[in-house]
């Protein structure tokens, strides 16, 4: 086949996800291009692109993309369609909600098969607010669009099917997955922290409830890796918590580089999918703490995660975590062990790819 990729922005999970596919689906034989923003992810997001080019024989594409609904878009989806005219592409894989209204719509006017996947975006919404209603309603208006849809988890596709419907469309549930050199052991830095935070900085992550948390901890300490445009707010609540000698900031860093700044990863999100980088711990075996959010129970063991999403609530889990607990390590364990079985970047590739086949297949019919 010969597939091409929308998503805006070159950054976090929903890229990461895309390199895998573009990866494996090169491997497999097919063809890869990639369409993405000009302006989103700068020298970081420059530095991955180049490091997938090889595995893009239909090349890696970028343009003008915003981040909010706009009159570029209509610009957009006409350069979407010239893409895929020009490329003779079979099939388009649509990213998050931009990409999936890109990719959906140029596939309509051009007759070909579409496959959405959320990564949340849209999800993150409710009806019951006006800029939620906006996004949902779009998201329920080209919903009548593409052939189908690829979710990473079951709790997305309930929280699609439920607030925007799937409109009698297939659809399948296929978890991220990792590559088999990523499973090896990550040795915590010399100067590493008891605990660990990668991603972006925002407050759908949680990042306050995690600091609030430390301040219970008279002793431990924090790295927060990653960045945002919200970091100067929390740089301020760390002064205001007097834990200025506790947490660093240390910016964006690959995941290798990232896991080796802390001994214990927690994720203390309001809302996620299936976040990568609990399988990333994981497969470094690092220890990790959860908010049961999204997906992640659908993964983790439950004595890993956090039900009650509280300072205080996260912080006994994280004192727990800290005295070796028993029945955590041993859930850490297990949890490694399903990872490397279940979450293999192969089995994703080969799961969605034959999702396609089947897509056409149907059409043909």
């Amino acid at each position: 086949m010969r597939i091409l990729h929308v998503f805006r922005s070159p950054v976090g999970g929903l890229f990461r996800h895309v390199r895998d596919l573009a990866r494996g689906q090169s491997e497999l034989g097919h063809a890869v291009a990639l369409m993405c923003s000009a302006s989103d992810g700068g020298s970081h997001a420059d530095a991955l692109l180049k490091q997938v080019e090889p595995f893009c024989s239909l090349g890696v594409h970028r343009m003008a993309m915003s981040r909010l609904p706009g009159l570029g878009d209509i610009s957009g989806v006409r350069a979407a369609r010239r893409l895929a005219k020009t490329l003779n592409i079979d099939m388009i894989h649509c990213h998050g909600a931009k990409g999936g209204v890109y990719g959906r719509l140029a596939a309509r006017k051009l007759g070909i098969p579409s496959v959405y996947t959320p990564h949340g975006g849209s999800l993150h919404f409710q009806w019951s607010s006006p800029s939620g209603a906006v996004f949902l309603a779009a998201e329920k208006y080209l919903s009548r669009a593409g052939r189908g849809f690829c979710f990473v988890c079951n709790f997305e596709k309930e929280e699609f099917s439920r607030k925007i419907g799937l409109a009698g469309k297939p659809a399948t549930v296929v978890f991220n997955g990792l590559w088999p050199e990523e499973f090896k052991p990550a040795l915590p830095a010399p100067a590493a922290s008891d605990f660990l935070f990668v991603g972006e900085i925002r407050h759908l992550k949680g990042v306050d409830v995690l600091l609030h948390a430390l301040k219970r901890m008279p002793q431990a300490s924090l790295t927060i890796v990653g960045d945002g445009k919200e970091q100067p707010a929390y740089e301020a609540l760390v002064q205001k918590l007097e834990l200025t000698a506790r947490v660093t900031f240390a910016g964006r860093l690959p995941i290798a580089q990232a896991l080796t700044r802390g001994k214990i990863m927690v994720l203390p999100s309001r809302n996620e999918s299936f976040p990568y980088v609990i399988l990333e711990a994981a497969a470094a075996q690092m220890p990790v703490i959860a908010s049961a959010v999204g997906g992640i129970p659908e993964i983790m063991p439950d004595a890993l995660l956090c039900h009650d999403r509280t300072a205080a609530a996260l912080a006994s889990k994280m004192q727990l975590a800290l005295g070796n607990d028993t029945e955590m390590f041993n859930a850490a364990s297990d949890f490694f062990a399903r990872v490397r079985s279940e979450c293999t970047a192969a089995g994703m590739v080969a799961k969605v790819t034959d999702f396609y086949a089947t897509l056409n297949s149907s059409q043909r019919r």
